[in-house]
């Protein structure tokens, strides 16, 4: 009987995990991925946090969103020979007794590690307006309904086509704050915000913010669990 929740975080953005280096070849990240499997296994794990969206990118076959540059060396270059990691991870973690989760980050749309250029089918240049630059990072705007169902939409098709344990969110936050000059700026989501209150929404603004986090993370657990009820969120 699994008393315990023993699970590592294997994070992908900026290589800090895996891989160790964008653009390998397919053989050594599946050795490097087995590797990090190998080892939880040994240390009496059961659970593996796998972060396959850090910044609407995907580390697996996607038809919503493109390949990861921090995977393949640029955004939208598949791996060669084409492999999914993704897939990869879920039947290798299964094999050694442990849950493979899948990690996304909902809001952020560029991590300043990857200053390649941007692949066109990336929310950045499909839908352009949904994304602002804020600091280093691009970020889409949490109190766009847009947004969060765009994030949502990413979510329900790994759950749909993976055999995934659960789903984590990480980042599922407005960005620290930046400052300049040291004052802080604002986000930019005033637009956001005046269309809300045109609504008849009464919230301050900060309220507002908590409320399209809030908004959205039960969105997306009633959404999983329509999907496959025993999926954990």
């Amino acid at each position: 009987v699994m008393r315990e929740f023993r699970g590592v975080w294997v994070a992908t953005v900026d290589n800090l995990d895996w891989p160790s280096a964008p653009g390998l070849p397919t053989a050594e990240q599946k050795a490097e991925l087995t590797a990090i499997l190998d080892r939880a296994a040994a240390l009496h794990l059961n659970a593996v946090i796998f972060q396959v969206r850090p910044s609407a990118d995907a580390l697996y076959e996607s038809k919503l969103e493109p390949w990861s540059a921090f995977l393949t060396g640029r955004m939208g270059r598949p791996p060669a020979p084409l492999w999914d990691p993704l897939a990869f991870a879920v039947r290798e973690a299964h094999a050694r007794g442990l849950e493979l989760h899948a990690w996304f980050n909902p809001f952020r749309a560029r991590y300043p590690g990857d200053d390649g250029p941007a692949a066109s089918s990336h929310v950045s240049r499909r839908l352009p307006g949904l994304v602002h630059q804020y600091g280093r990072y691009e970020w889409m705007d949490p109190g766009s309904a847009e947004t969060r169902a765009m994030a949502i939409r990413v979510i329900l098709d790994v759950v749909k086509r993976y055999d995934v344990d659960g789903v984590h969110i990480d980042d599922t936050f407005y960005p620290y704050p930046v400052s300049r000059g040291g004052r802080d700026v604002p986000f930019p989501d005033d637009a956001t915000y005046r269309a809300y209150r045109k609504r008849g929404g009464t919230l301050s603004h900060d309220d507002w913010r908590r409320h399209s986090v809030d908004l959205f993370v039960e969105q997306l657990y009633h959404a999983v669990k329509q999907v496959k009820p025993w999926v954990k969120v």
